[in-house]
């Protein structure tokens, strides 16, 4: 019998018994190499049997190409750890990577036919950092094209990604190749990228655990830049556990990325220490009420006030909280440098001399018109729409940011506040093609101009099969608090069903 079999479970995995690949976690897949119950080049291939029978034949298509190496990376890892006997923190497991990260030999696009067959040299840090934990690179995601639009995830590249929990419905965007790939049991963990929107989003419409951390924790080096004073790179998984061991190996400081030298001296030795059932108990949680209490689906509503009957059953403490002048100090905090980010970068890794310019990704063209008008637009648009002489510096040094983020940990110290919650959208996913559709989307608001991490995680359900999300914002460098409270949240809710348990991708 096959050791890998295709069933729908959730949680641990009994030793020695057959293992069920769906929801599978990592701390299941190293339960199963250690007792002789699986190996990677198993794993690896039954998650590359799945993409072939589930991504395109329904119209998923979350994946842009799979990694044929991978299957030669999970054999020596098998041997590694015969002859070793141990199991680095990430051995055998595979990853989607959204294809704006740099993968060495393995092409790298943004979702752009501007980029086809660019095959970078070296890895993003990242990718690096999963690589040497014994992460195998699994596929490469689609995304919304340039990372442009936090609505969907569709692109000249890999067409567009529909959400497996309706396929009438958007994953959002931009990271909603990982977000529907790794929903789907396509890849047991991936990584995303969050300028505004982009993990958190998806996540939260695709019932998965995502984290955008505090500007300058994890490098952002090879990663094809969107706006590079707010973007961030992260995991996008099943279970908070599992975002905790990817956020583990890949925060810390990195010369080539100067904004991670803020991080010096605030990771702890050991993020995974955090995760307690019980965390929160004793914890005090503000609500965003500006946020919850006007423009919101009646459904999503009713979610988020389960949700926070739920965190006072679990021991929280859960107050009302106001952000003083909040419209104004969100005011002008957009800046608008994708011309000198995307230069930076095809300077520094593309080398093409047909492939330097803004112009030349336009003259390539093979877009959407929405991405063609972004392209357009940003070839006379840099710095502040409004007051431009203020300088757009990153979050620990442009005066806007910091008094923001000053704000939002003053309104928390008032009341001494661990985290404060929202829902990650007020509405559920809009339809395909339905731009009006697109609205609620709160992670755009607090976090991206802060700097401030902010962790989403599944609440619930609509009408139907349309995941929803709640988001825990917490003080800069505050990730074992934030791991604390949503670990708990989780532990104490299980809201994460698999698509599989609905008629989609049902087998």
């Amino acid at each position: 019998m096959n050791p890998v079999a295709q069933g729908q479970r959730k949680g641990k995995q009994v030793p020695g018994a057959e293992f069920k690949l769906p929801e599978a976690t990592i701390a299941d897949v190293h339960r199963a190499f250690r007792t002789g119950s699986l190996t990677s080049e198993q794993l690896v291939k039954a998650y590359l049997d799945r993409i072939d029978a589930y991504d395109q034949p329904t119209k998923l298509n979350s994946i842009i190409l799979t990694n044929p190496e991978a299957m030669a990376t999970a054999r020596a890892l098998d041997a590694e750890f015969r002859k070793t006997g141990k199991l680095r923190p990430l051995h055998g497991i595979p990853v989607v990577v959204k294809d704006n990260f740099n993968t060495k030999g393995l092409q790298t696009t943004g979702g752009s036919v501007a980029l086809k067959g660019f095959v970078p040299t070296e890895d993003a840090w990242q990718v690096q950092k999963l690589r040497d934990a014994g992460a195998i690179v699994l596929a490469k995601s689609n995304m919304a094209e340039w990372a442009f639009t936090p609505m969907h995830s569709q692109s000249s590249i890999g067409g567009e990604t529909l959400n497996p929990y309706n396929l009438a419905h958007v994953p959002a965007g931009s990271s909603g190749g990982t977000a529907a790939a790794v929903a789907a049991n396509l890849g047991m963990i991936g990584l995303g990228s969050d300028t505004g929107n982009s993990i958190r989003g998806p996540a939260s419409h695709n019932a998965l655990v995502g984290f955008r951390t505090s500007l300058g924790l994890v490098s952002r080096y090879g990663i094809i830049p969107l706006y590079t004073r707010n973007d961030v790179g992260g995991p996008m998984c099943r279970t908070v556990e599992d975002a905790v061991k990817v956020l583990a190996v890949t925060a810390g400081y990195d010369p080539r990325d100067p904004i991670t030298k803020h991080s010096q001296g605030k990771i702890p030795d050991n993020y995974t220490q955090f995760m307690q059932a019980d965390g929160l108990l004793g914890a005090r949680v503000g609500v965003m009420r500006q946020l919850v209490d006007k423009n919101i689906d009646p459904e999503i509503k009713q979610l988020f006030e389960q949700a926070i009957a739920d965190l006072v059953q679990a021991g929280a403490q859960v107050v009302d909280v106001t952000i003083p002048n909040l419209d104004s100090l969100r005011a002008n905090q957009w800046c608008a440098d994708f011309r000198t980010d995307i230069e930076t970068y095809l300077r520094t890794f593309v080398k093409r001399d047909t492939l330097k310019t803004l112009e030349d990704i336009i003259r390539v063209g093979g877009y959407s018109d929405l991405v063609r008008n972004r392209l357009l637009t940003q070839q006379t648009r840099s710095g502040r729409p409004v007051h431009p002489e203020i300088p757009c510096g990153d979050a620990f040094t442009d005066p806007l940011r910091i008094a923001y983020r000053s704000a939002v940990e003053t309104a928390m110290d008032r009341q001494q506040l661990d985290a404060l919650i929202y829902p990650t959208w007020n509405y559920p996913p809009a339809r395909v093609g339905d731009a009006a559709g697109y609205k609620g989307d709160n992670s755009q608001l607090i976090a991206p101009a802060t700097g401030l991490p902010a962790f989403t995680i599944p609440m619930g359900y609509t009408t139907g099969t349309l995941p929803a999300g709640i988001q825990f914002l917490g003080r800069i460098f505050a990730e074992p608090t934030l791991i604390r409270l949503t670990y708990s949240y989780e532990q104490a809710t299980q809201h994460r069903v698999a698509p599989s348990q609905f008629p989609v991708l049902a087998k």
